[in-house]
């Protein structure tokens, strides 16, 4: 069951320009009681969530106690992407998602942890997208983060990445099942042809 934080963020202007007078940033604790322990934060993926660990938590093989990510030496913080729609907040609703870049969620997650007190991380880890913010925390904010920790994820996007994201973003406007079908191709795109050579060999799985 979720245990959902807010902290009020007001007068947010994006790279691109595009200004929100307020945000609701949401976000959940596990393990040790803030101030009691080092803070890892986790980072989420694209279609993940701030629900990292415990009942129903995504990311339960690598956090929980005796885990990668010990929880009873550790309090673990995640917070949700404004947008995602797991909080439910209705001001956090984002109109156009290409207003945001990594650097702007970096931003957020920096102002967040400023309001609750948190002026270093023992680590910052996220795969994927949340990577990407990782990546952006470290170069913003220098003095932060101890140990980065990128999963899938690099500091900058490739031509051929954008490439691969262009052509997702048209299969997401002009598919009749377009998440199902993005994530057909994106599962492609993961994967070498040699490594799906090795799996399948022209086999069914």
């Amino acid at each position: 069951m979720k245990h959902l934080h807010h902290i009020q963020l007001e007068n947010f202007t994006t790279e691109s320009g595009y200004y929100y007078p307020e945000f609701a940033l949401s976000y959940q604790l596990f393990g040790q009681e803030l101030g009691q322990a080092p803070v890892v934060l986790v980072n989420h993926a694209l279609t993940g969530n701030s629900n990292v660990a415990g009942e129903g938590g995504w990311w339960n093989s690598l956090i929980g106690l005796g885990k990668l990510i010990d929880t009873s030496k550790y309090t673990v913080i995640a917070f949700n992407i404004p947008g995602n729609g797991y909080d439910e907040v209705e001001a956090n609703r984002i109109d156009n998602y290409e207003d945001f870049t990594a650097r702007d969620i970096a931003r957020l997650f920096g102002f967040g942890l400023e309001k609750i007190g948190i002026d270093r991380l023992y680590a910052a880890i996220g795969g994927s997208l949340g990577g990407s913010i990782a990546w952006e925390m470290a170069v913003l904010l220098p003095d932060l983060i101890e140990n980065l920790v990128p999963v899938a994820s690099d500091w900058k996007a490739s031509d051929w990445i954008l490439a691969h994201n262009k052509t997702q973003q048209q299969i997401l406007s002009n598919s009749s099942k377009p998440v199902h079908d993005a994530r057909m191709m994106a599962m492609l795109f993961y994967r070498t042809a040699e490594s799906f050579k090795e799996k399948f060999n022209r086999t069914r799985n």
